[in-house]
C-alpha cells in the first residue's frame, strides 16, 4: 500500500471532510465518515462513448457528469460504455480512457472538436478520480470501466492490478469452467493509503448477459458460478493460504492469496431481479455459491458474502431499472461493514433535496437521471478495517509529541522505580532510561 505525505494527508481529509455529511432531506448526500469507502455501479445506456455530445445541455454526457459530482464516489463501477449505435463499432481502450479524463476534467474533444463544457470538476472543482481501468473484454458494443480515487497495485503478486476477464479454467465442482461471460468479469486490486486502512480493496465489476430466454438465464448463472469459484479458489484460496489449491486455472499464479483485511467488492448490471427470478439467480450464487448458507461462500473466511437492498431514498422503491432491480453490489462482509446503500433517482428527488451539483442540470435537475441513462445508480458506503494506531512515542511522557524538558523532568521523578512509564528497559529507571530520553530529545518521530 502506498505512503502520503503528510500535506497530503490533510488535503486529502480535508477535501473528504467538506462533503462527509449525509442527510438527502436537506440535500447533503455525502459520507457520515470521511474514511468510508463509497462504490457506485452504474449502467450508463451508452452516454460515455465518442460520438456523445459533450456540451453542457439536455444530453445523456451531461447528466451523467452532473449526477457522479453529486454522488462523489470513490470507486465508480460502469457498464455499457464506449457503444455509438453501430455494428462492431465499440469505443478502444484507449479511447475510452480518453474519455474518461474528458469527463471528470474537461478539454478539447478530439472526437467532435470543440471544447467539453459538461464534466464532473466544472459542477466540483475539488473531485477527481485520476485512475482509470478499462476492460478489454467487449461483446463488439460495450465495455466495462472502474474509476478510482486510489491507484491500482497487484496485490497478490501475480504481477497484475487489472484483469478483464477471469482467466481461463477448467470446470471444478459447481463451476462449468471458461470465464466470466459474454463481456467479462472484470476485476481491479486498489491500493488504499496505509495511515488510513488496515488492507485495501479489490472490485469486480460485470454487465452479465441481458434477455430472459432460456440461454440468458444459463449464461448469466454460469458467469456467476465461475466467478464465485474465482473469488473463492483464485483470489482468497478457499481457505487454504494457497491460490488456485485445485489446479484449475490456466493462468500465472499469484504467489499469495488476498489478505484477512482486503474485501472483494463487486456489483454491476447482473439483468436478474433476485426478488422475482423464482430461481438462485446470478446474485445468489455470486454471494453464497452453492451451499446456502455454507462453508464454501466467496468471502475469505468462506461463509457467504452479502448484496444490497439498496432503495431510493424518498419512495422506498428497489427499482433500478424501471420497477426491477438489475443492478448490484456484493461485499465480503466478514471483513466490510456496510454503512448504508441506496438508489439515486433525480426524479424523485424534491428540488429542496437536490444535491446542488445535480440542481444545476440544465432546467431542472429532476430531469438528471431519465436523461442520463435507463437504469439508476447503485451506491454503497462501506466502513474497512482501520489502520492500527502509530506507535507511541515511549519518551514522550508527558504526551506533547515532544522529548524535552518536562519528561526528563518526569524521569528523575520516577528514578528507582519498576513498571512506570519511564522505566523504558524493564529493570527500574536509571541511567540507562535517562540516557535513552536524552537520545531521543526533539520532536516524536
Amino acid at each position: 500500500m502506498r505512503l502520503l505525505a503528510p500535506s497530503a494527508i490533510l488535503a486529502t481529509a480535508l477535501a473528504a471532510s467538506a462533503s462527509a455529511q449525509w442527510d438527502p432531506t436537506n440535500a447533503q448526500w455525502g459520507k457520515t465518515d470521511p474514511t468510508d469507502i463509497r462504490v457506485m455501479t452504474w449502467n450508463v445506456q451508452d452516454g460515455i462513448a465518442t460520438s456523445e455530445n459533450k456540451t453542457e445541455n439536455l444530453n445523456s454526457w451531461t447528466a451523467i457528469a452532473h449526477i457522479i459530482a453529486g454522488m462523489k464516489p470513490d470507486i465508480l463501477i460502469l457498464q455499457e460504455t464506449g457503444d455509438n449505435g453501430c455494428s462492431n463499432c465499440v469505443d478502444t481502450v484507449a479511447e475510452l480512457e480518453t474519455l474518461i479524463g474528458l469527463l471528470m476534467r474537461g478539454g478539447a474533444d478530439p472526437f467532435l472538436g470543440g471544447q467539453v463544457t459538461a464534466f464532473v470538476q466544472a459542477y466540483d472543482p475539488t473531485f477527481d478520480m485520476p485512475y482509470v481501468f478499462v476492460s478489454t473484454a467487449s461483446d463488439g458494443f460495450n465495455r466495462n470501466i472502474i474509476v478510482s480515487r486510489f491507484p491500482f497495485a497487484d496485490l497478490n503478486g501475480d504481477n497484475t492490478s487489472q484483469v478483464s476477464d477471469l482467466p481461463f479454467f477448467f470446470g471444478d465442482l459447481y463451476a462449468p469452467g471458461g470465464n466470466g461471460g459474454i463481456r467479462g468479469f472484470q476485476f481491479g486490486e486498489i491500493d488504499l493509503p496505509d495511515e488510513t486502512y488496515a488492507g485495501d480493496l479489490v472490485i469486480g465489476n460485470a454487465h452479465l448477459k441481458a434477455g430472459g430466454s432460456s440461454s440468458d438465464r444459463a449464461d448469466r448463472l454460469e458467469a456467476a458460478q465461475n466467478v464465485v469459484y474465482y473469488m473463492d479458489y483464485f483470489l482468497y484460496g478457499a481457505g487454504t493460504g494457497t491460490p488456485d489449491p485445485n489446479s484449475r486455472f490456466f493462468a500465472t499464479l499469484p504467489t499469495d492469496v488476498i489478505d484477512e483485511n482486503t474485501p472483494i467488492i463487486a456489483g454491476g448490471d447482473w439483468n436478474e431481479d433476485e426478488s422475482s427470478n423464482n430461481r438462485k439467480g446470478p446474485a445468489d450464487w455470486l454471494t453464497k455459491a452453492q451451499d446456502t448458507p455454507g462453508s464454501d461462500g466467496p468471502d475469505r473466511d468462506r461463509t457467504d458474502a452479502l448484496f444490497d437492498d439498496a432503495r431510493e431514498f424518498f419512495t422506498n422503491s428497489s427499482g433500478t431499472r424501471g420497477s426491477s432491480k438489475l443492478d448490484y453490489i456484493s461485499w465480503s462482509n466478514s471483513i466490510a461493514t456496510l454503512r448504508r446503500a441506496f438508489i439515486f433517482d433525480s426524479g424523485a428527488t424534491p428540488s429542496a433535496s437536490m444535491p446542488p451539483e445535480v440542481a444545476s442540470y440544465p432546467f431542472s435537475g429532476g430531469l438528471a437521471s431519465g436523461s442520463a441513462s435507463d437504469h439508476e445508480p447503485v451506491i454503497a458506503d462501506f466502513i474497512l478495517p482501520a489502520a492500527p494506531p502509530p506507535p507511541m512515542c515511549q519518551w514522550d511522557l508527558d504526551g506533547d509529541s515532544v522529548v524535552g524538558a518536562s519528561d526528563l523532568a518526569e524521569l528523575l521523578g520516577f528514578w528507582g522505580q519498576m513498571g512506570v512509564p519511564a522505566d523504558f528497559f524493564g529493570d527500574g529507571v536509571g541511567a540507562d532510561d535517562l540516557a535513552e530520553l536524552i537520545g531521543r530529545w526533539g520532536p516524536c518521530p
